[in-house]
């Protein structure tokens, strides 16, 4: 019996499962390349690699348009301010890919310039390792988020209280307002 002799044809899903598959398939990026990873991020949207396959080919440049910051780079103290600026502009839900070693960890910088890994400044859902990591690793780093969206619930609150928007009006008892994670910025004392 093929498909021609069935007389309705329909697809049956959750409501849910429809969802994380939209959301999985168009994941716009926007871009915050800072250093040599960037160069790299670059080559992964090209024709060699082709993010377009993931429903990713435009790199927006409004953070408003965006859902997927990849961090591509050192972090200076001078820019953690605005990278928390275009990172609260993003609509939700928003997804963080550290990349490289320096995004995530400071790298060979250990001086008071850098900030010592990104996630200091905004929730990082996945870390693509590498120095610089080649357009292979932000794929499966891309790849990785993919199926973090997948498996994961629809509506989330991050652990700093920058969550989906989720306010708590009424008192419960034993549960407190998480604070934000304050940025820190200027010469550590």
């Amino acid at each position: 019996m093929g498909l021609d002799d069935l007389n309705h044809n329909f697809l049956t899903g959750t409501l849910e499962e429809l969802v994380k598959w939209a959301r999985r398939s168009s994941v716009w990026p926007a871009t915050f390349g800072l250093a040599c990873c960037a160069i790299e991020m670059m080559a992964a949207g090209a024709a060699d690699f082709d993010l377009a396959r993931f429903g990713m080919e435009v790199f927006r440049a409004s953070p408003r348009q965006a859902d997927l910051m990849v961090v591509a780079g050192r972090v200076s103290q001078k820019m953690a301010p605005v990278l928390r600026q275009v990172y609260d502009q993003m609509m939700e839900p928003k997804w963080v890919i550290s990349m490289g070693v320096c995004a995530s960890t400071g790298g060979m910088f250990n001086n008071y310039a850098i900030v010592q890994g990104v996630d200091q400044i905004v929730p990082v859902d996945v870390y693509a390792p590498g120095c610089p990591p080649g357009p292979q690793t932000l794929i499966h780093a891309i790849l990785t988020l993919h199926e973090k969206i997948r498996t994961g619930a629809i509506t989330r609150r991050r652990s700093d209280g920058t969550g989906a928007g989720i306010q708590i009006s009424e008192e419960v008892p034993g549960w407190v307002q998480p604070r934000p994670r304050p940025v820190h910025v200027g010469t550590p004392r």
